[in-house]
């Protein structure tokens, strides 16, 4: 409950707070992906979607449907992992709130 009231703050904050947010998010699921002993038959996929997304988020201006997109894959790949859970679940509550973010075009 209290992730959730966190991110919710985050998004009323504007796309870059939102996209600060993200990346530290990101760069948390790949780090916790990194130390984790055991093997993952799509670590690699994982990894290189997570790279994909942290570099569409720092580009500015993702587009909604290749974040889902690039959750669904990242998911996939180790959504059956309970020690990333928590990690996960923060880059999905943020992709999930990005719909809900004021465009500045």
């Amino acid at each position: 409950m209290e992730q959730r009231q966190k991110h919710r703050r985050v998004a009323g904050a504007g796309d870059e707070s939102w996209a600060v947010a993200l990346r530290g998010a990101v760069a948390r699921l790949r780090r916790e992906l990194a130390l984790l002993p055991a093997e993952l038959a799509d670590r690699t996929a994982a990894d290189d979607e997570l790279a994909a997304l942290y570099a569409m988020v720092s580009a500015g201006s993702p587009d909604v449907s290749r974040l889902r997109r690039s959750l669904l894959l990242i998911t996939g790949a180790v959504g059956s992992v309970s020690a990333l859970a928590p990690a996960l679940t923060d880059v999905r509550e943020l992709i999930g709130l990005y719909g809900d973010l004021p465009r500045h075009y």
